[in-house]
């Protein structure tokens, strides 16, 4: 998301629109005058907003956007009006304006129209960005299972390792749905902080909390008619679980603050790299909960477990990387194939696309080599079995992760290089406490 650059001549008003924005986390830069803003739209960024008053005692607003699509820039630019100019705004439209927004009801439909613009630029992305169709046996009967699940309104549990393509599974669970024509919306628990993630979810009404100014919807809302995907669920907190499966059970919820209930008609996918299953048995995720969301479970397997797609993917993002970064590499050679079959993968297809990335910028064209491609397999062997066969050796590992993490289970995962799930699987396996 880039910022809004919001183009007023009247100060204050100027002033107003940004604080507007401020309060939403929502970044802009303001220019007063029509001259100031002929030229910092020289170098804006292609992810940057125009929001443009219509009128200035210099020019306009429609002058200024024929000279920002003169200039090669398609950036969207909303024009804001008075009543009475309205017809003018509309016949902008015609010289490329993306849309305008009255005045007087700016408070309303600004951070609305912003936020349908940016989920229209994210699906645009997000069908740009397909994921090579994966053809081994554990991904046919992945997509079997997704076209099973995907006309029902059922929750889905997705279950796999960091890197996996979680996301891309729960994407194509929307896409072959009814709700396909509907948003889309996802939301990563792990970025949430424990004040904040009821009113992320849910929104919050006018004087909710310290610092809510204004009410504010929440992804819920955002994700009405549609799917509402809940990436690493596992770490929502404890309050939130309860209100999350009061929305489910009930298809209702209530904003903080608020005084009465709002419909919810939202299809929720969520994804974990964690056993939920230890997680319950130490509190931290409720029960009730967990098989509300695991009405149908998707289990991806790590890319290790799936050999025949590594050269597949490689050769797929060797072409996209071509056409990103310019180059013209045409494969790889015997020697670095061999390596791409031998490394272990611990950061699945997501590290097969950053070795491939840099593999393409290095090598810039002919094939792949072993020395181009950066991969050290002596540093590979056996991560998620903790790169040692004697057994008492892995205990002794896990113990001494566990001690200096404090007991802390995620951290002592980091610590050994491995995900949550299988330190939870090799404590059961070794039977420590």
């Amino acid at each position: 998301m880039g910022k809004v650059i919001i183009i007023e001549d009247n100060p204050v008003y100027c002033d107003y629109v940004g604080n507007l924005l401020a309060k939403s986390g929502v970044p802009s830069k303001k220019y007063y005058s029509l001259q100031a803003a002929r030229k910092a739209l020289l170098n804006v960024e292609p992810d940057d907003i125009i929001l443009s008053d219509l009128r200035f005692p210099d020019g306009d607003g429609i002058e200024l956007l024929r000279h920002l699509r003169d200039s090669g820039h398609r950036n969207p630019f909303f024009i804001m009006t008075d009543y009475d100019e309205v017809p003018t705004a509309v016949r902008s439209m015609k010289s490329g304006a993306t849309d305008y927004v009255s005045k007087r009801m700016l408070e309303d439909e600004l951070l609305p129209v912003l936020h349908n613009l940016w989920r229209q630029q994210e699906q645009k992305i997000q069908k740009q960005d397909r994921i090579y169709e994966r053809e081994s046996e554990a991904f046919r009967n992945i997509h079997h299972r997704v076209r099973l699940v995907a006309p029902t309104d059922m929750s889905v549990l997705i279950l796999g390792e960091n890197g996996t393509g979680k996301d891309h599974i729960a994407r194509k669970i929307h896409e072959q749905s009814t709700r396909s024509d509907k948003p889309y919306v996802a939301l990563d628990c792990s970025m949430l902080t424990p004040s904040l993630a009821a009113s992320i979810l849910f929104g919050h009404e006018k004087g909710a909390f310290t610092g809510a100014d204004g009410s504010k919807s929440g992804y819920f809302m955002e994700a009405d008619g549609g799917t509402l995907f809940l990436d690493e669920v596992g770490n929502l907190p404890l309050e939130v679980q309860q209100m999350l499966l009061r929305a489910i059970q009930n298809r209702t919820y209530r904003p903080l603050g608020g005084n009465r209930d709002i419909t919810a008609d939202v299809r929720i996918v969520a994804a974990t790299n964690e056993n939920l299953e230890t997680a319950i048995e130490e509190k931290r995720f409720r029960r009730d909960l967990y098989y509300r969301l695991r009405e149908f479970v998707i289990e991806v397997p790590p890319l290790r477990e799936c050999r025949e797609d590594i050269l597949p993917l490689a050769d797929y993002f060797l072409g996209r990387m071509n056409e990103s970064l310019k180059k013209s590499v045409k494969g790889f050679d015997a020697g670095s194939r061999k390596m791409l079959l031998d490394y272990r993968w611990p950061g699945n297809v997501r590290e097969l696309k950053q070795v491939v990335q840099t593999a393409v910028l290095m090598a810039s064209e002919g094939l792949v080599n072993s020395e181009t491609l950066e991969l050290k397999i002596d540093n590979t062997a056996a991560d998620t079995d903790l790169a040692l066969t004697d057994e008492n050796m892995q205990r002794e590992r896990i113990i001494k992760a566990l001690r200096q993490a404090g007991g802390n289970k995620r951290q002592a995962a980091r610590l050994l290089g491995i995900s949550p799930p299988t330190l939870y699987k090799k404590m059961e396996q070794y039977n420590i406490l």
